[in-house]
């Protein structure tokens, strides 16, 4: 598994003075980097089903049948002339079932060799993928959730696995109770993977999902050290600095506890051509790695 790249300083906790100083991104579908990129971010975070690679036009398209197997995906060759990414979002469609013991791993092994190749081409040494994607691994009906958590578990750690055969992180993401209902905070996530011994895997510390779920920001920031990526947006998921949500006290949070990597904003545009450049304006005004690095 990949060291941390989160860059941290000897003095844990304190930011750096006049360091390297951090990178902005945008969770974004192809169609809208044009805008983002013009109005300042430093990289794009792809998203993976749907962009990174696209159904190759038989089955339902969703990539999925029926019984399990991984339907066809193609890479989507027109983003290979983008410069690299440090990460990427949604991993998996929600017909993956990636709770489900009757779904077969082999099956989950074969999509992400796919997937995780076409994002390897993408990225940046190092490169992180977050394993959100609630609905593929929500419980299914009537299995035992015990039995879910280890098949959840088992598809984890394949993810882990075939990522690292790429030089890429896996890290998991809490998601909040109304898209899935298996590891919805951060602790839950830190938790579950210390349970199935994976310790050495990080988890991504979202801003939408930890309002949701009322996690309280000292909690992340004693956990920061298990952060290996951050979203962010503000409040009802609007862009940063159009809502009410504790930017700077998350970013605190974070940096105290020893975060030292990028953000990525995940929020709903309304118009991302005139909104993106207050976003990103707004994300580092609030983060105080960005002031100590004398950018």
């Amino acid at each position: 598994m990949h060291s941390p790249q989160n860059g941290q300083s000897p003095q844990h906790g304190q930011s750096p003075k006049h360091g390297r100083p951090p990178q902005y991104g945008v969770i974004a579908p192809d169609q809208d980097v044009a805008p983002i990129l013009a109005a300042g971010a430093d990289y794009i975070e792809p998203t993976i089903v749907g962009n990174v690679i696209v159904p190759d036009g038989d089955g339902d398209g969703d990539g999925v049948d029926d019984g399990g197997g991984v339907g066809g995906w193609r890479v989507n060759t027109a983003l290979r002339t983008r410069a690299a990414s440090p990460s990427f979002a949604v991993l998996v469609p929600g017909a993956m079932r990636l709770s489900d013991p009757d779904f077969p791993l082999a099956s989950t092994r074969d999509y992400l060799r796919t997937a995780l190749g076409a994002a390897a081409d993408l990225a940046r040494p190092g490169a992180t993928v977050v394993l959100g994607s609630g609905a593929a691994r929500r419980m299914p009906e009537g299995v035992d959730p015990d039995a879910a958590r280890l098949q959840f578990a088992r598809s984890v750690e394949v993810a882990r696995d075939v990522g690292a055969e790429h030089g890429l992180e896996i890290v998991l993401e809490p998601l909040h109770r109304g898209e899935t209902d298996l590891i919805n905070t951060v602790t839950e996530a830190i938790d579950f993977l210390d349970e199935f011994g994976m310790g050495e895997l990080r988890v991504v510390a979202d801003l939408f999902h930890i309002m949701r779920e009322g996690e309280p920001l000292e909690v992340i920031r004693a956990r920061a050290d298990r952060v290996a990526h951050a979203h962010i947006a503000d409040s009802g998921r609007t862009p940063p600095g159009q809502g009410e949500w504790p930017l700077a006290e998350f970013l605190e949070a974070l940096r105290g506890g020893g975060y030292r990597g990028h953000v990525s904003i995940e929020c709903t545009w309304a118009d991302v051509a005139s909104e993106a450049g207050p976003a990103l304006a707004a994300v580092r005004a609030a983060d105080p790695a960005w002031a100590a690095s004398g950018a």
